[in-house]
């Protein structure tokens, strides 16, 4: 059972990047996804959650209309869309999984982290 998160990278500010979360040994299906990040020397702030169905989303305040999760339960696979990327947003992003929609509940599965890095 793993959660693997992908798609970090170096970018410009002003880019864009698309994170992956891709699941194995369990289905995503009945799960809720969470995306979360932890920059250096600061503690672990959700960014974007998208329930089970799809149909509900939230976002950070600071990536609102900025970044947009997705998932594709077909191919076991949630995302983060990020565009317009500031050199704050500069963290290592991880996807959780986990049974109820929201910020501060528990997440059964946790991906590795992928390292996104914002230059100015």
């Amino acid at each position: 059972v793993q959660l693997q998160a992908s798609g970090g990278g170096l970018v410009q500010a002003g880019g864009s990047l698309r994170l992956s979360c891709a699941a194995s040994g369990f289905t995503l299906d009945y799960y809720a996804i969470g995306w979360f990040r932890q920059a250096p020397g600061k503690k672990r702030e959700g960014v974007s959650v998208i329930s089970s169905s799809g149909g509900t989303t939230y976002y950070a305040d600071s990536v609102k209309g900025r970044f947009t999760v997705s998932r594709d339960d077909a191919k076991n696979t949630a995302y983060l869309q990020m565009n317009s990327l500031k050199p704050e947003d500069t963290a290592v992003y991880y996807c959780a999984a986990g049974p109820l929609a929201g910020w501060d509940v528990e997440y059964d599965y946790w991906g590795q982290g992928t390292l996104v890095t914002v230059s100015s």
